[in-house]
């Protein structure tokens, strides 16, 4: 039978469950799971030491050599910025109440990116390479209490840390909707916090073209600019917002945003797409296509554009110029993104120009053809000494030898590369795509996809079961995307990253043997504070003890909650209103009588202050008889 949510039912839930002080649980005595040691993401090794540092304003920064000028400054940048004062410097190699910047020897075998953080009650040293002791500097960051300006003690202990993997990204899309050069800052100095070392910036697609070429300036006067943008995802019938979008990055621009990541030990990639998600361009220069006398606009809808990039000479110009401003703008990089996804490729195949193409070349399909113009591609990116990174599809016929793959529709096509003797980034849009949304999508923002919470990212495993070990070596690593066709907003950006950026942190720096959820949890509730102080507008995640939906199918079922914002107050309610601050407040564990009622929905909201509330949460008890006419999924039916 099914239970009908009636006025007289939800009645019934207001009548027998009216006080806002439910039957009480004993409280359980647990242990304590994680120590003071705080840092996210977890290092390899902590030994905790007795005593405790004291950095005060008389502390002082011993640099040993050279390469240890640029973390110490970055240690004074954020104590100077977050708590109002910097150190001064000495030229002292064994004094008390110091920070000393040393560089390793080579039996400490830390690598490139690993470090020896030592902290003692009269001393700090940190040990490591040039970008270790960077590291180093942010893990020591995490120990220091929030907003204190005098004093701070910091627990002693011995901190070994090195990453699991070498690519550590996250990617953000700005052709949708442009990101002015002030958050993509803030976001790369977010992502530096937690030790990403890519950020793979998505500056071209159907819906916009975001970055000034000189040779060709129809790019940004036409390609930067949409009428409008599509509202919700259908489009039949279409309906437009009547909101232009615009926007584009200078040169100047560019290279601000370059050197500021290298300074964070970022490393910028940029993703120039072809041959589709090409309609910004060839609205803008549309001689590129393969329709000729047709008026190409800058796409207002989501789904990918049928109008490409014809494999003209005129085309490959335009690329190769294309590419050489974009490699002297992005110097470091040692890839160049061309996309590669999602080609369409119908206005190939009625082409006359192509079809002779094809025959020329030996081609005998459209994606032969496609493969084709990726190798080329490939071969202008490696004028210059870079290599060329593409989404999975470009796999498919062939991609050139040195390519690296993303492997963005599940892991196969990363599998597939990988066996090809490609490298490999995993990005799986089940995992790690973060326009998805984080849980009920009734309570959340839009979103594309099925939803993705925190611990689904936090579970993800960049080297697939049934992968080989010898493939497995090809995995470079893992990168989280943010695409931005419903995120409209830095804010709505930050909303949709974090915290799951800090999850796939972990998964991509922490040995896979020290991950522990609910101690990156416990963590986690350390580190909402810094984003206070920063005003990082993050996603509140659920309460422990609840999760977006569970059933609990006993005659009484046992509430217990901890919110996962320190200060944040836990508020409830059980008929069928969202909760808010006058609703009932959770003061402990308690139990929820099923024995009348059969099921109840429990509505849950942490809040924090008037401006950091978390969505709503939903959990369902139902009583064990019901659950076997319900069917609940994972319960098997009893026999009479």
């Amino acid at each position: 039978m099914r239970i009908p949510l009636t006025k007289p039912f939800l009645a019934l839930i207001a009548l027998v469950i009216s006080s806002c002080s439910p039957p009480a649980v004993p409280p359980v005595q647990s242990p304590d799971q994680v120590g003071d040691i705080l840092i996210i993401p977890q290092p390899v090794r902590i030994v905790r030491v007795g005593g405790e540092f004291e950095l005060n304003r008389e502390t002082k920064i011993v640099v040993n050599e050279e390469a240890g000028r640029g973390a110490a400054a970055i240690l004074n940048e954020l104590l100077t910025r977050h708590h109002g004062f910097g150190l001064a410097f000495s030229d002292g190699a064994d004094i008390q109440n110091s920070i000393t910047f040393s560089q390793p020897s080579p039996a400490d075998d830390l690598g490139d990116e690993g470090y020896f953080l030592g902290i003692r009650p009269g001393r700090i040293q940190i040990v490591g390479s040039e970008r270790g002791m960077f590291y180093a500097v942010n893990s020591l960051a995490q120990l220091l209490p929030v907003g204190f300006q005098t004093a701070a003690t910091i627990p002693a202990a011995d901190i070994f840390d090195a990453p699991r993997f070498v690519y550590r990204g996250m990617h953000m899309d700005v052709a949708r909707h442009f990101m002015k050069v002030e958050f993509v800052k803030k976001f790369i100095d977010l992502l530096s916090r937690y030790k990403f070392n890519y950020f793979h910036w998505h500056l071209t697609d159907d819906q916009g073209w975001r970055i000034e070429i000189k040779k060709y300036p129809r790019l940004t006067e036409i390609g930067s600019r949409r009428r409008e943008s599509m509202v919700g995802r259908s489009e039949r019938p279409y309906v437009g917002d009547r909101i232009p979008v615009e926007g584009y990055y200078t040169q100047e621009d560019i290279r601000e945003v370059v050197a500021f990541a290298k300074s964070r030990y970022i490393t910028v990639i940029p993703e120039i797409e072809m041959p589709g998600h090409s309609a910004a361009a060839l609205a803008a220069y549309p001689e590129l296509g393969c329709r000729a006398g047709y008026k190409y606009q800058v796409q207002t809808t989501w789904a990918a554009s049928t109008n490409i990039l014809c494999p003209t000479q005129r085309t490959f110009e335009f690329i190769a110029d294309v590419v050489a401003e974009v490699v002297g703008l992005f110097p470091d990089s040692p890839y160049i993104h061309i996309g590669g996804d999602e080609v369409k490729q119908d206005q190939w195949r009625e082409s006359g120009y192509v079809t002779a193409l094809k025959r020329s070349k030996g081609l005998n399909s459209e994606p032969d053809m496609n493969a084709w113009f990726i190798r080329q591609a490939g071969r202008l990116v490696n004028a210059h000494e870079k290599s060329i990174i593409g989404w999975d599809e470009i796999v498919e016929g062939g991609a050139p030898p040195d390519a690296v793959v993303m492997s963005w529709r599940g892991e196969e096509g990363g599998i597939a590369a990988a066996r090809a003797g490609h490298k490999v980034i995993m990005t799986p849009s089940t995992f790690t795509y973060f326009d998805h949304p984080q849980g009920d999508p009734e309570f959340e923002p839009p979103g594309l996809g099925p939803q993705i919470n925190l611990r689904k990212v936090y579970e993800y495993e960049p080297i697939p079961k049934t992968m080989s070990e010898a493939d497995a070596k090809f995995v470079m690593g893992a990168q989280g995307c943010v695409w931005t066709e419903f995120i409209k907003t830095p804010r709505d950006v930050e909303y949709m990253a974090f915290p799951r950026a800090l999850a796939l942190a972990e998964v991509l720096w922490s040995k896979k043997n020290r991950r522990n959820y609910d101690g990156f949890v416990d963590r986690l509730a350390n580190e909402f504070p810094r984003l206070d102080r920063d005003n990082v507008n993050y996603r509140i995640p659920a309460p422990a003890g609840l999760g977006d939906r569970r059933f609990s199918i006993s005659e009484k079922a046992v509430v217990d909650l901890k919110s996962a914002v320190p200060n944040g107050n836990i508020y409830y309610t059980v008929d069928g209103t969202d909760p808010d601050a006058d609703s009932c407040l959770y003061q402990g564990p308690f139990v929820l009588d099923l024995a009348p009622l059969q099921m109840v929905k429990l509505r849950v909201r942490i809040i924090a202050s008037e401006t950091r509330k978390s969505p709503v949460f939903v959990a369902q008890y139902v009583r064990d008889t019901v659950a076997r006419v319900l069917k609940i999924p994972g319960r098997p039916e009893k026999s009479n």
